[in-house]
């Protein structure tokens, strides 16, 4: 009986150890739009003025503390 266990997890892995059902059943729910890490990655574009805005804040910010700490 043990061997067929065996045999059994060895037809649901890969011959480096994955779980073959595991991973089928990521693939359906990433399909789905309900993994783990749902849909959040490249579902927003980036207001490249906005980055420009908050950027050019920051460098002041630190050009500012910059000049304090020399006095």
């Amino acid at each position: 009986m043990a061997k067929k266990q065996k045999m059994n997890q060895q037809a649901n892995q890969t011959a480096s150890g994955t779980n073959i059902n595991h991973v089928k059943q990521q693939n359906q729910q990433s399909a789905q739009g309900q993994g783990q890490y749902g849909t959040e990655f490249g579902q927003q574009q980036t207001d490249a003025q906005h980055v420009k805005q908050q950027n050019q804040k920051s460098a002041q910010k630190k050009n500012q503390q910059q000049n304090q700490q020399q006095q």
